[in-house]
């Protein structure tokens, strides 16, 4: 049910409203971009939003068109579909701010809401793997010499796509666990999803800080990866190279996160 509000509130009452410390404090939900700058200037998008009848769920639905946008903008050739990508990662983390706080404003949060969101996530990670399998097969079978090189490409980036959505549904499935079995809803929080320091996996948790691949799987680094390595291909005069290369280091640290994020899961008391 939705809420009563002042038709022309100020961004102070937006804030205490759309951006409560516990909103603000989410150190798992919030992405870095959202903490270094977004939710700086998201409040006055949610304050033009307000007042027009788009619903929360309406600006859910421009978050998701901005990250399908990034796959299409891969398939323009060279460097500005890269950099062109870049701009609508940053354009749909933007909606993501706001949507959340558009339905804390009208009060209508709801798992409809939650749930069209993670939809657009899952659907962005994996179209940009497959975009970017597409961009390297397409620029290395320019070249008759490398033809037989561009097929791996395509199939390694449709395996990178795969592991990307099953690496962020896992987080997801704890919590589908959780409720199956009747367990409370974790708090967002670190020392929900601690794993104690003296086992063996803890250990390895806390070496895989200097190793941060997970940081690497979400579409705002993925485009600036992509970016860089369409730079570099430019840079060579080896159109695709570059991508080419990024399938391969990706698709086997995305199945050493999955499996990192399993056995934490399993060692965590999460599921306990």
């Amino acid at each position: 049910m939705s809420v009563q509000r002042p038709q022309n509130p100020t961004l102070s009452q937006l804030r205490e409203i759309c951006q409560p410390p516990e909103v603000r404090s989410r150190r798992n939900a919030e992405h870095w971009t959202a903490e270094l700058y977004l939710r700086h200037i998201s409040i006055y998008l949610t304050a033009i939003l307000i007042r027009t009848r788009i619903s929360a769920n309406g600006v859910t639905g421009l978050m998701i068109l901005s990250g399908w946008s990034m796959s299409l903008a891969l398939l323009i050739p060279g460097i500005w579909g890269p950099l062109l990508a870049v701009f609508f990662s940053q354009l749909q983390l933007y909606f993501d701010c706001s949507d959340g706080e558009v339905a804390r404003w009208r009060g209508t949060q709801s798992p409809k809401g939650i749930f069209i969101d993670m939809v657009g996530h899952h659907t962005t990670e994996a179209l940009i793997s497959i975009a970017l399998g597409y961009r390297a097969f397409s620029e290395l079978s320019r070249t008759s010499a490398t033809v037989g090189e561009a097929w791996p490409a395509l199939f390694m980036a449709a395996c990178l796509s795969v592991c990307l959505v099953l690496n962020r549904s896992q987080s997801l499935m704890v919590h589908a666990a959780r409720g199956m079995a009747g367990l409370s809803k974790l708090p967002d929080t670190v020392a929900a999803r601690a794993v104690p320091s003296s086992s063996p996996v803890g250990r390895l948790r806390s070496l895989a800080r200097f190793l941060p691949f997970h940081k690497l799987l979400h579409a705002v680094e993925l485009s600036l990866l992509i970016f860089a390595c369409s730079v570099v291909s430019a840079l060579i005069d080896q159109p695709g190279l570059g991508e080419k290369w990024l399938i391969w280091i990706l698709l086997p640290a995305t199945v050493l996160v999955n499996v990192g994020h399993f056995v934490s899961s399993l060692a965590s008391s999460r599921l306990t």
